[in-house]
C-alpha cells in the first residue's frame, strides 16, 4: 500500500476560487455547426474567460480569495506554485506574476507546473511536503487553465475556465487537515498537444479507458485502502469532471453514491476547467462541508496520472467560509454569450 504522509500534520489553511463570468451553451456550439439542435449537448455550458484574462490574472484572483481566508501575511509564503496547461507565456513563469502581485516576494519559491489535468493538485503534493518537511510554515498552491478546444471538435463543448488555490498550512491552524495522498501514473498518451500547436488532440474514446478509469480508479482504491476508509466514509467525494458521465461511473465502480458527488459536480455549468477541475470541486465542496466530515478527491491528468487526497474538514472552516466569495457564488454569476463573441474571447479568429 503507497500512502504519503508528511512528518508534520499539514493541511489546508485557506482556499478560494475564481470562474469567469461569460457562459457559452452547448445549445449555442450546436446552432454553429449543425445549424439546429440535433443532438444533446454533453453539458449545459462552460465558462470563457473574458478579452482581459488569462491565467495569471484569474490565478491572481483565486489567491487573494485563499488568502483572505488564510488570514495570514503573504510574505509568510515560502512557495507559490501554478498549475496549468495554459500558461500565459512559453518562456516566464506565471508565478512569478502572482508572488509578486499577493505580496510574497522576494523571499519565497516560484514555480509553474505541468502535468495537463492535474497540474494543480501536483503543486499540492509538493506544498504538502514542503510544508510537511517542516521547510516552510505555509505554501500555497493553484490549479487554473483557460481550456481550447479546436472548432467542431467535442473538446469545445467542454473546455471552460477557471481554477481555485490553496494555501497549505500547519494542522493547528487548518480548515481541513491533510490526512494522506497518493498518486499514479503511467506513460499513456490519451491527450496530447505539441509544441507551437494551438489546439490539443486526444484519442478519442480512449481518454476513457486506458486513460482516464484505470488511474483514477487505481487512486482512488489505494488511498482508502491504505488509510482502511471505505466509500461510507466519506461525506464529499470530488473526482476530475471532463464531462457529467465520467465521474459519475467512476463514482458508481467504487461503491459511491451520486449524492456524494453533488457538492463537487461543477462541469455542467462551467465546463471542464482542466487544472483547476478537481481544486475547483474540492472549494465547492468546502463551502458546505461540516466538522467531522472526509473528503476524498482524485484529480487525473492525461499522459496519465491521478493524485488521491484525503481531507478531514475542522470547526475552523465554518468561521472562514465568508471571509471570501463562494465557488457557487462565481458560477451565479453569469453572461451568456454568443459562439462570434466566444470565437473573439478564445483567439479562434485568426489573423494570418
Amino acid at each position: 500500500m503507497i500512502v504519503m504522509k508528511p512528518h508534520r500534520n499539514v493541511g489546508i489553511v485557506g482556499y478560494g476560487a475564481y470562474v469567469p463570468r461569460y457562459r457559452l451553451p452547448g445549445a449555442e456550439i450546436n446552432r454553429m455547426w449543425d445549424g439546429e439542435q440535433k443532438c444533446t449537448p454533453p453539458i449545459k455550458e462552460k465558462a470563457v474567460p473574458g478579452l482581459d484574462e488569462d491565467v495569471a490574472t484569474m490565478s491572481l484572483e483565486a489567491a487573494r480569495n485563499a488568502l483572505k481566508r488564510a488570514a495570514i501575511d503573504p510574505a509568510r509564503i515560502r512557495a507559490v506554485w501554478v498549475g496549468s496547461e495554459s500558461h500565459p507565456y512559453a518562456v516566464k513563469p506565471t508565478s512569478t506574476i502572482v508572488a509578486e502581485a499577493i505580496g510574497a516576494v522576494p523571499h519565497t519559491l516560484a514555480g509553474d507546473w505541468q502535468f495537463a489535468c492535474k497540474a494543480g493538485t501536483e503543486a499540492m503534493q509538493a506544498a504538502l511536503a514542503l510544508v510537511g518537511s517542516g521547510m516552510a510554515d505555509y505554501a500555497l498552491a493553484l490549479g487554473m487553465d483557460t481550456a481550447q478546444g479546436r472548432p467542431r471538435d467535442a473538446l469545445e463543448y467542454t473546455a471552460g475556465a477557471g481554477g481555485a488555490a490553496f494555501v497549505v498550512g500547519p494542522a493547528e491552524e487548518s480548515l481541513a487537515i491533510i490526512e494522506g495522498s497518493t498518486s499514479y501514473v503511467t506513460d499513456t498518451a490519451d491527450f496530447w498537444r505539441r509544441q507551437h500547436e494551438h489546439y490539443p488532440a486526444h484519442a478519442g474514446r480512449f481518454t476513457g479507458e486506458p486513460g482516464y478509469f484505470r488511474h483514477l480508479l487505481a487512486a482512488a482504491s489505494e488511498i482508502m485502502k491504505a488509510l482502511g476508509r471505505k466509500p461510507a466514509d466519506y461525506a464529499h467525494v470530488v473526482f476530475h469532471q471532463p464531462n457529467t458521465k465520467f465521474p459519475l461511473k467512476a463514482a458508481r465502480e467504487l461503491g459511491f453514491e451520486n449524492r456524494q458527488l453533488v457538492a463537487g459536480l461543477l462541469v455542467n455549468d462551467i465546463g471542464n476547467t482542466y487544472a483547476g477541475a478537481a481544486m475547483l470541486g474540492l472549494t465547492s465542496v468546502l463551502d458546505i462541508a461540516q466538522p467531522g466530515e472526509r473528503v476524498l478527491m482524485v484529480s487525473f491528468g492525461s499522459g496519465a496520472g491521478s493524485d488521491g487526497f484525503d481531507l478531514r474538514v475542522t470547526d475552523k472552516l465554518a468561521a472562514r467560509r465568508a471571509y471570501a466569495l463562494s465557488t457557487y457564488d462565481y458560477i451565479t454569476r453569469r453572461r451568456e454569450i454568443d459562439y462570434a463573441t466566444y470565437a473573439r474571447h478564445r483567439g479562434k479568429i485568426r489573423m494570418e
